[in-house]
C-alpha cells in the first residue's frame, strides 16, 4: 500500500484526539437528525473496542494499521460476524447471524478499521433510488440545505452515502450492480469507486447479479477511494505521475449526454473548461456502441435473471412481504429461461468486445454520473411512474460501465452551494490504476479550479 495514504488516514484520529474521540463523534454524528435512517443497526460498541485498541496500541509506541480506528459503514448485504444480515429486508429480520465476516468486511477490520453499524438501503440492492418502505428513507444531507422538502439519497447504498455525507462514518462498504455506489456518490457530493469486478471478492454478500456485482467504497475524496480499494482488493495501486495534458481523454457523445437537466450540463460543461484550461486535452468522440444495449435488457437483463434465481424460492412464501417495486423486477427475471440467459451472456461478451475495441485508443472517459439531480422524495414514494422514471434516468450511465465489465469513479464537480453532480471517469476492465491516477488529477484541477474563484 501507498505509506503516504497510509499515514494519512491513520493520523485522522489520531490528530482530533485520538480513535475513541473519533469514534464519539461519529457515534453522535449516526444519531443525529442529519443521519435518520442511513442504519439498520449500529455497532457502537464493537466500534468503541476496535477505537480503543487502536489507542492502547499508539500508547505503547505500535504503529497503527492503515486505517487507525477510523468508523467505516458496511451496507447490509454484507455478513459481519455476529449480526444478522438483513438486506434491509423485513424477510431476513429472523435470520442467524453471521458466523464470521465477509472478506472485504474482514479486511477493512484487519486494517484497523471502526465498524459503526449496517446502513439501510434499497431492499436486496435493486433501485438507484434508495427508497425503503420499510427501514425508511434517509434524506439526502446533501441537498437539506438547498430544499426544506427531503431529497432521495440515490440507491442502493443510500445509507452508506448518508453515513459518510452526515460525518457518521469516514467511508462506506457497498455494492454497484448498476451504479450502486456511483449514483449516491454523485447525489451527495462524494467519491464512489467501482473497480473491475473480479478485484474485489464478493462472498459473504447477498448477491444480486453475480454476473454485474462488484464491492467497493464511498468516500470524500480521490485519494481515500484509493486507498479503501487497496485495503478491499490486497493490492497496491500504481499511480504514474502525470500531467493531465499527458493523457488520452475522450467524452462520449452517444446517450450518456442525452436529456440533462440544466445544473447536471451546466457543471460537466464547467468541469471540462476547467479541466482544458489546466492543461487536459479533451476529445469528443462517437460511441454509438453505446447505443446498442437495449437487446442486453431484455427480460430485465441478466440482474433480474440473476435475482430470480436466488430469489424465486424466498418470493413463494414471502412475497408479500418485499418492497412491491423491488419484486416487480426481480419477478421479470423468472421470463428468461437458460437459453435465454446464455444468448444474454453470449451477446454481452460481444458487445464488451466491440467496447474495448472502441475505447482502445484512450486513456479514460469523462461522462456525467447521472443525468438528474437529486429529485424530491415524496413524488417517488407516491407514483411508480413517477419512481420507474427517475430509476431509469439514475441507473442509464453508471448501469453501461457494469455491462461492459469496467471501472468507474464518480467524483464531485459542483461549485459549492450548488446541488451536488458527478462527473464519471471511466474505462474497461483492468484500467483501475490509471483510472484512479487520472482521477487524482482530475480532482486537484476542479479543486485548484474553485479556489481560484
Amino acid at each position: 500500500m501507498h505509506e503516504d495514504l497510509i499515514q494519512a488516514a491513520s493520523r485522522i484520529a489520531e490528530a482530533r484526539g485520538g480513535a475513541a474521540a473519533a469514534i464519539e463523534r461519529s457515534i453522535a454524528a449516526a444519531r443525529s437528525p442529519a443521519a435518520a435512517a442511513a442504519f439498520t443497526q449500529r455497532f457502537e460498541e464493537v466500534a468503541r473496542r476496535a477505537a480503543a485498541e487502536i489507542d492502547a496500541a499508539r500508547q505503547a509506541g505500535r504503529s497503527p494499521p492503515p486505517l487507525g480506528g477510523l468508523a467505516v459503514s458496511v451496507k447490509a448485504l454484507f455478513d459481519v460476524e455476529g449480526a444478522v444480515t438483513t438486506a434491509a429486508s423485513r424477510t431476513l429480520a429472523d435470520a442467524a447471524p453471521a458466523r464470521t465476516d465477509a472478506p472485504a468486511v474482514a479486511r477493512l477490520r484487519a486494517a484497523g478499521a471502526a465498524l459503526v453499524g449496517h446502513t439501510n438501503m434499497t431492499e436486496f440492492a435493486f433501485s438507484g433510488v434508495g427508497i425503503n418502505p420499510h427501514h425508511g428513507t434517509p434524506a439526502n444531507p446533501a441537498t437539506l440545505a438547498l430544499d426544506a422538502e427531503p431529497r432521495i439519497p440515490g440507491g442502493s447504498t443510500s445509507g452508506g452515502a448518508v453515513s459518510v455525507a452526515s460525518g457518521a462514518a469516514w467511508a462506506a462498504l457497498g455494492t454497484d450492480t448498476g451504479g450502486s455506489l456511483r449514483i449516491p456518490a454523485a447525489l451527495q457530493g462524494l467519491v464512489g469507486f467501482k473497480s473491475t469486478a473480479a478485484l474485489v471478492p464478493n462472498e459473504g454478500c447477498i448477491p444480486l447479479a453475480p454476473s454485474l456485482d462488484t464491492t467497493g467504497a464511498i468516500t470524500r475524496s480521490v485519494r481515500d477511494a484509493v486507498l479503501l480499494h487497496e485495503i478491499l482488493a490486497a493490492r497496491k495501486v500504481t499511480l504514474a505521475e502525470r500531467p493531465l495534458s499527458a493523457w488520452r481523454l475522450a467524452v462520449p457523445q452517444d446517450v450518456m449526454l442525452d436529456a440533462l437537466e440544466p445544473t447536471v450540463a451546466a457543471a460537466f460543461e464547467r468541469s471540462l473548461s476547467q479541466l482544458s484550461a489546466a492543461g487536459a486535452i479533451l476529445t469528443e468522440i462517437a460511441l454509438p456502441a453505446l447505443a446498442d444495449t437495449a437487446a442486453l435488457q431484455r427480460g430485465g437483463g441478466l440482474a433480474a435473471a440473476e435475482s430470480w434465481a436466488w430469489h424465486a424460492r424466498r418470493m413463494a412464501q414471502q412475497e408479500a412481504d418485499y418492497d412491491p417495486r423491488v419484486a416487480l423486477r426481480i419477478r421479470r427475471g423468472a421470463t428468461l429461461g437458460a437459453a435465454e440467459v446464455a444468448a444474454l451472456h453470449r451477446e454481452r461478451r460481444a458487445w464488451i468486445a466491440r467496447m474495448e475495441g472502441a475505447l482502445g485508443g484512450w486513456d479514460a472517459l469523462l461522462s456525467p454520473t447521472v443525468p438528474i439531480v437529486a429529485p424530491r422524495t415524496a413524488p417517488l414514494v407516491d407514483s411508480d411512474e413517477t419512481f420507474f422514471a427517475a430509476n431509469a434516468l439514475l441507473l442509464r450511465n453508471p448501469s453501461l460501465v457494469n455491462l461492459l465489465d469496467g471501472c468507474a469513479l464518480s467524483l464531485p464537480c459542483h461549485r459549492p452551494g450548488d446541488w451536488p453532480v458527478g462527473l464519471m471517469v471511466w474505462g474497461p476492465a483492468g484500467a483501475d490504476d490509471r483510472l484512479l491516477a487520472i482521477s487524482l488529477a482530475i480532482e486537484s484541477a476542479l479543486r485548484n479550479a474553485q479556489d481560484a474563484l
